[in-house]
């Protein structure tokens, strides 16, 4: 995993954050905050990644899944007042309406995907427990080990493979009675040892006073001065778009008729809705939240870089000044 510079601030910040940018693309369902939502994802997640391993999972699963909501919705719910496709069979209309509803929809499911994978990687399982373990200490630990299961026995999974390749029991050896019976051994050996694990675990919890009454626990999370100021720049441009989005900002309305707060869609504007100026503000002020992590990230390599050159002028300074001090000694020597 990359340790980005976000990744290495608190953890409160690093929840607060996907909190706050997964709670607006969710219930936020203008085109613009989506629009930013989803720039921003696809940026950090392959700043984490690599942008192959996002495009595989996009292409793969998400993208699929987007389309097929996309289409769902318009087939099975008939609202709005301008028709598109008559459909004999079911006698009903495929309206523009629930087809762009359908899409938003998808563009939301695929969306919070993209930043639960950026979640995964920067929220550890370390960093959950040390913010809710003594709030809600089992369900955080529960939660804790549900998060960490799929990709921990997706690991696990491999390895066993692996070594079933190498004694040709692997589900693409002999014929297909065979690949199920290697198959179903792989299976048994995961479960196996996922058994073993949890005994294991249990054993080293119990060893180490789990649950103990004044058990205290060890933690090498400091909320530090640049903790205080990525803090504050959050809750401020928190703060400025639920004021905009609570004087009408991202107002969305698909049923019966597409209106969106700051557009004019077919000569028709919302009655709930703000200024322009009010409505790029907020949308300014979203973006400018959603792209923080990268901005650090960005930040930090220019401070880097600038820190680097320094040091090498610094660095050629000193040795001149050792060359010139030798050649002076030589010269009155």
């Amino acid at each position: 995993m990359m340790q980005d510079a976000f990744s290495r601030c608190h953890p409160i910040l690093n929840f607060f954050y996907f909190l706050v940018v997964m709670g607006i693309t969710m219930f936020m369902q203008h085109p613009v905050f989506l629009a930013l939502s989803f720039v921003a994802a696809i940026f950090y997640a392959v700043w984490l990644e690599g942008w192959r391993k996002v495009l595989r999972m996009n292409l793969l699963f998400t993208l699929p899944g987007l389309l097929i909501t996309s289409l769902l919705n318009p087939m099975f719910n008939h609202y709005g007042v301008t028709p598109l496709l008559y459909i004999e069979s079911s006698g009903n209309w495929v309206t523009l309406e629930a087809l762009i509803y359908g899409m938003v929809l998808g563009c939301v499911l695929f969306i919070i995907i993209l930043w639960f994978s950026c979640y995964n990687q920067v929220m550890t399982s370390d960093k959950f427990i040390y913010l809710f373990g003594r709030i809600i200490p089992a369900l955080s630990l529960m939660l804790a080990m549900a998060l960490r299961f799929v990709p921990h026995f997706t690991n696990q999974m491999k390895v066993i493979r692996n070594g079933q390749k190498c004694v040709g029991m692997d589900v693409s050896n002999g014929s297909l009675l065979s690949r199920i019976r290697h198959g179903l051994n792989m299976i048994s050996i995961l479960v196996t040892w996922a058994l073993e694990n949890a005994i294991e675990t249990a054993d080293s919890m119990k060893s180490r006073g789990y649950g103990l009454h004044g058990r205290t626990a060890f933690s090498i999370y400091h909320f530090d001065q640049r903790d205080r100021r990525l803090g504050a720049a959050m809750l401020l441009l928190t703060a400025l778009v639920l004021y905009g989005c609570s004087r009408g900002a991202a107002f969305a309305q698909y049923n019966p008729r597409i209106l969106l707060a700051g557009f004019v869609v077919m000569g028709y504007t919302p009655a709930k809705s703000c200024s322009i100026g009010l409505a790029c503000v907020t949308f300014a002020g979203f973006g400018v939240f959603a792209f923080l992590p990268l901005l650090l990230d960005v930040a930090e390599e220019a401070s880097m870089k600038r820190s680097r050159r320094y040091t090498g002028k610094d660095m050629e300074t000193t040795y001149r000044q050792i060359y010139e001090e030798l050649d002076r000694g030589g010269q009155t020597f």
